[in-house]
């Protein structure tokens, strides 16, 4: 593929959402473009601004929790997983509240609860907090979550 190919096909991938240096390096990579035409690729986009790590990672962390219900470790491990260098996505992390990550977990939790099965409440408890875990929240944020839902019977 050439560099006018591969300019026309990425400026159209990136005018319709958000997309990160790597996903774009990726998509080269597969097209077997060299090195070089990959980084004159990058730097124009950069350049004309289609693609912008800040952007990106500002869009990816409202979207996993808003519609995947996603907590902080969890974006954290996905955005480091595409590339995002930490200070880029750090001070954005920073910004969200542990009230707005709890009110994302309760519904979760209350969800989860329906379907947990244990022999006893701390057993119930505990899946609860580990299914929290996966989901990218910490302990202590479904600790209280499952506190403010009452006792467990």
């Amino acid at each position: 593929m050439t560099y006018e190919q591969a300019l026309s096909k990425l400026t159209a991938v990136c005018a319709k959402g958000e997309h990160c240096i790597h996903e774009m390096r990726t998509r080269m990579t597969r097209w077997q473009m060299d090195e070089d035409t990959q980084r004159r690729v990058i730097e124009y986009l950069l350049n004309e601004r289609y693609i912008d790590e800040t952007r990106y990672a500002q869009a990816f962390i409202n979207d996993k929790i808003k519609y995947n219900h996603w907590g902080v470790r969890k974006i954290e491990q996905a955005l480091y997983m595409k590339r995002i260098p930490k200070d880029v996505y750090a001070p954005l992390l920073a910004d969200v509240s542990d009230s707005d990550m709890e009110d994302t977990l309760s519904p979760l939790l209350a969800s989860k609860r329906k379907t947990v099965k244990g022999a006893s409440p701390y057993e119930i408890r505990m899946k609860l907090i580990r299914f929290a875990m996966q989901r990218g929240f910490s302990y202590e944020q479904a600790e209280r979550c499952l506190d403010r839902m009452g006792e467990i019977e």
